[in-house]
């Protein structure tokens, strides 16, 4: 079986080469995918881009062109409550794109899906891990908007933000398999100083990332 691995950026993509045995890289779409192994398992590794869409695009060029049956998507975000804390590691049990709102033609919470009654989509997860969950939002701004807080912290009751995520969980509902989600907190939402602390943080929580990935992926079911 294979495992298809999101990343939006090349840092983020290269933690896990620093820990995979490459056999082959190529270009997909204008887009970097690296082929190899990770504590037996076999890996294809797209460094997608930032944003839903190039998420998307990403995570179905997986499905489709490399035949995954289990999605993994990681990277830095951005912590809203208390609950988070710079550098730590969470996985996410749930995540919705907090800027799609079709609220008022169906009468749903923002972000519900047209075809879906609840915003939220449940992930895959490892309770073995040891890693706290939490849950996520994504959506296509990286800000320190207070609208945008608000809406995430006290709307959809969600913990972490990211621009990824929810696409992800998207497209492997859709394909109807597995999706796993870490992220690592490189700044705290609500300060007016998100940038600032990202900048300062990426690297620590990258690292963090890094060292716990191996683990992730030696627990990861194998599949048929």
């Amino acid at each position: 079986m294979t495992i298809g691995v999101v990343a939006a950026m090349q840092c983020e993509a290269d933690i896990l080469l620093q820990e995979m045995q490459l056999s082959a890289r190529e270009t997909r779409c204008g887009k970097p995918v690296y082929t190899g192994t990770l504590c037996g398992k076999n890996i294809v590794l797209i460094a997608c881009g930032v944003g839903k869409v190039n998420a998307a695009i990403g995570a179905q060029m997986l499905i489709d062109i490399y035949h995954a049956r289990t999605l993994v998507n990681f990277g830095v975000a951005g912590g809203i409550r208390e609950n988070t804390e710079i550098g730590q590691v969470y996985q996410i049990g749930k995540a919705v794109q907090y800027d799609f709102d079709l609220s008022v033609p169906n009468g749903t919470r923002i972000g519900t899906l047209d075809e879906l009654q609840e915003n939220f989509l449940p992930l895959a997860v490892l309770p073995e891990s040891g890693l706290p969950m939490r849950a996520l939002a994504t959506g296509d701004r990286f800000n320190d908007n207070p609208g945008d807080f608000l809406l995430i912290r006290d709307y959809m009751d969600a913990d972490i933000r990211d621009m990824e995520g929810g696409a992800v969980a998207q497209t492997a509902l859709h394909a109807g398999i597995p999706c796993y989600q870490w992220k690592a907190i490189s700044d705290k939402a609500g300060s007016n100083s998100s940038f600032e602390q990202y900048t300062a943080n990426k690297l620590r929580a990258l690292d963090r990332l890094r060292k716990t990935l191996p683990a992730l992926f030696a627990l990861l079911p194998c599949g048929d």
